[in-house]
Parts: structure tokens; sequence; C-alpha cells
């Protein structure tokens, strides 16, 4: 069995992710439902080995046999894979999510009109937050490829590993891979602001250096957009306050409350069709209300800020779980699995 077969196959069925697990039959995941392909052959130790490892370099053999884990991009054919290689119990396995060639649009992703303005910012830090797997990458994408098309900017991405990649258009874009561009996050993060960015993309708020370091590139002139796996505005901030020692975070309060532009909580739900997934937002933009909850701590009142201030263009994740089910794309059944708050979300639904 050829690893280009399976990336081949993954690419035709439309999969987002190929799973291949030593000890196991080669996996793909179809709008988020997982599927062991039986009538290939059963993954042993040494086919998974010799298949994972005819796709890495020397230097990435090494690091891969030093730490038992590797994240790399990986190209073929013009599409390119996000690929997490590991060592388990059964053998070395690993995993392969799919990123489509082309950047779609916000028009294209149904997203909000609202987001268009995201892209308009000249500074501050936008946050895209949810689980693995549920379009933070996709929609980033689509905010800074619209930059890149209608501005002339400088923007800097710092990923781990690179995903989508931009092409020709107003700006100039530096994309840099950890390990292959640079040998540290943080020290990414350190020397971006002698780069001369416009507009900086950041993969991942890890802990507490790189959020400290995201506030201050957003705090200096400078637009920034990462991710959080959070699943509410609320726990976002809640989430970015926590990672700093006590003794900081009134400090972090008061940066946050005054570099934050938006927070967009992100979920993709199987549509009541069957026919892919459609996302399920939570949204709330920087107001002197939402800026003065930040700086006193109190997170918790984020939540009725977002059912009250729909005339701002906050989105409230049960609302719109419902307004979703009210225009059929998705059933009940679904709005209720996903919601944050099931209690709320049954006031919606009467």
């Amino acid at each position: 069995m050829e690893i280009t077969k399976l990336l081949e196959l993954t690419i035709e069925r439309k999969a987002s992710d190929l799973h291949l697990v030593a000890g196991t039959f080669p996996s793909i995941r179809v709008d988020g439902e997982l599927y062991q392909l039986s009538t290939l052959s059963l993954l042993t130790p040494q086919i998974s080995q010799t298949m994972l490892f005819s796709i890495l370099n020397e230097e990435q053999k090494e690091n891969l046999l030093a730490n038992k884990e590797i994240d790399l991009g990986y190209e073929y054919k013009g599409s390119r894979f996000r690929v997490n290689i590991y060592h388990a119990k059964s053998g070395w396995s690993a995993s392969f999510r799919f990123i489509p060639s082309k950047i779609r649009t916000l028009e294209e992703l149904s997203l909000p009109e609202a987001f268009h303005n995201l892209s308009k910012y000249s500074n501050g830090l936008v946050l895209v937050t949810g689980p693995t797997g549920e379009g933070k990458s996709t929609t980033l994408a689509a905010i800074i490829n619209e930059i890149n098309t209608t501005q002339a900017k400088h923007i800097i991405t710092i990923e781990d590993p690179i995903e989508f990649i931009y092409g020709p258009g107003k700006s100039i874009i530096s994309q840099r891979e950890l390990h292959q561009d640079t040998h540290s996050w943080n020290i990414a993060l350190r020397s971006v602001l002698r780069e001369d960015p416009d507009v900086v993309l950041v993969g991942e708020v890890r802990d507490y250096e790189s959020a400290q370091l995201v506030l201050t590139i957003a705090e200096t002139g400078h637009l920034v957009f990462s991710t959080l796996h959070t699943t509410s505005v609320p726990e976002t901030v809640n989430r970015i306050i926590d990672m700093f020692p006590a003794h900081q975070q009134n400090q972090i309060k008061t940066q946050l409350a005054g570099a934050l532009r938006s927070i967009i909580a992100q979920r993709l739900l199987p549509r009541s069709d069957l026919k892919g997934r459609v996302a399920a937002l939570e949204v709330i933009y920087n107001s002197p209300a939402v800026s003065s909850i930040i700086r006193d701590g109190k997170p918790f009142l984020l939540d009725n800020l977002l059912q009250t201030s729909d005339q701002e263009g906050f989105i409230y994740f049960e609302r719109y779980l419902s307004q979703l089910f009210q225009q059929g794309r998705i059933t009940k059944e679904v709005a209720r699995a996903f919601a944050i708050r099931p209690k709320e979300l049954d006031k919606y639904l009467k």
C-alpha cells in the first residue's frame, strides 16, 4: 500500500482527515463522521512505519525518533496536508488534515457579512476559537486572503505547520513554519515586530508567554489574528486571563480590554440534508460595555450582553442554533447536542 493512494482517496472522497493507526484499517473523516476503509489492507506496524517515514527527510526522521512525535506540512500534487506523526502502543501512526488549495471567501463559507469589517481594522486582536477541526483555520484564511487581495499590507504568518498558501495579491506575505523557518514559537513572535508587519497571523495562543507576546503585538499598532481551543466567548476571556500568574492578571485584563477587537467562537454542525456541515457561531465585538466587563474581571456578565446586544452585531450561540433550526439547516436534535447552554436553547426553541 502506498501513501499516495491514500492521499488521493482522501481528496477524492472530500474527507477532512486521514488517520493511519498501526494495527487498524486506514480511516477517513467525512463531514465529521469517521469511516474505516476495511476494503484496504490492515496497517501492520511495519507497513505503517514504511509509509510514514517515506514522507520525511532525514532531519525530520531524527526529530521524530528523538521526540516520538512531529508536526509538519506535506504537499501532494498541489494539495496540502497538515500532518502529525506519533508513536502509539501499536506502532507509528499519523493524522493527516486536508487543507484545500482554494481559499474560500466569507460568502462561500456562509459567514456573516459583518466579518468583512474584521479585515479593515488597523490594529488590535481578533480571536477565532473552537475545538480542533471546527474550521478556525478556514475562517481565518478567508479573512487574511481578503486583506491580501484588497489592501497593500505586509502580512506575516507564524504557523505550526503552514496550512493555507496565499497567492499573489496587493499585499506581500511572509509565511513562517515552526522548525522549518524558525526554531521557536516565542522567538518568532518576539522578532516579528522587527519585520515591519501590518498584519500578523499567529497559529495558536498556546501559553502565557505567547499570549503576552500576542497582546503586545496587538497593542503596538498591529492587527493580530489567532486561535484558542475554547467553546464560547466568556470561556475565551477567562482562559486568556487564567494563563497568567495571579499577580499579572489585573494588568492583562487592562491590556485585553484595550487590544481586543472581536472573539468568534465557532463549531461545525452536520446539516439536516446530510450535505456537509454548517458553521454555528458566537460573536462579540469590543465596545465600552465589553471593555469594562473584561477590565473588571467579570466575563460571566458577557452572557447577558450577548443575549441583549443583537443590534451591535453580537451573536449568542444558542440563538444562532435556533435560527439554523428554524431555517431547516440543522435538526432540533443537532441543536440540542451542540448547545453550550441547553436551558437557554430551550427558551428559543419554544
